[in-house]
C-alpha cells in the first residue's frame, strides 16, 4: 500500500465504477507509471455486478480503464483473490523485460 498513485505498481479496483467515480479512477490509473497492472475484483468490479449500468454507475472496471486481471466472486474467495494478486505480480515482472 501507498500513499499515492505516482508509487504504484498495481491498482486493486472493487466494486462498480460510479459515474462520480469515473474521473478519479481515469486519473488515478494516468498517474500510476508503467509498468502497471489492473486487478478488478468481484463481480461488481468486474461487470458492475447487480448494479450493472444505470444512472449512477458506469459499469465495470474495464468500461474505464484496460484490466490486466480478473478475480471473479462475490465476494471471492480469499485464496482466488491472493491468486490473482499472484498472477498479478507476475505480469508486472513480465511487463519489466
Amino acid at each position: 500500500f501507498v500513499a499515492s498513485p505516482r508509487h504504484a505498481d498495481m491498482l486493486l479496483v472493487t466494486g462498480p465504477v460510479t459515474r462520480n467515480m469515473e474521473l478519479a479512477l481515469r486519473k488515478t490509473y494516468n498517474a500510476t507509471p508503467d509498468p502497471k497492472v489492473v486487478v478488478a475484483v468481484g463481480a461488481c468490479g468486474i461487470s458492475g455486478g447487480i448494479f450493472g449500468r444505470n444512472y449512477s454507475t458506469v459499469g465495470g472496471v474495464g468500461d474505464v480503464v484496460p484490466v490486466d486481471v480478473f478475480i471473479p466472486g462475490c465476494p471471492p474467495r480469499p485464496h482466488a483473490l491472493l491468486s490473482g494478486i499472484w498472477l498479478a505480480v507476475g505480469r508486472i515482472a513480465g511487463k519489466r523485460n
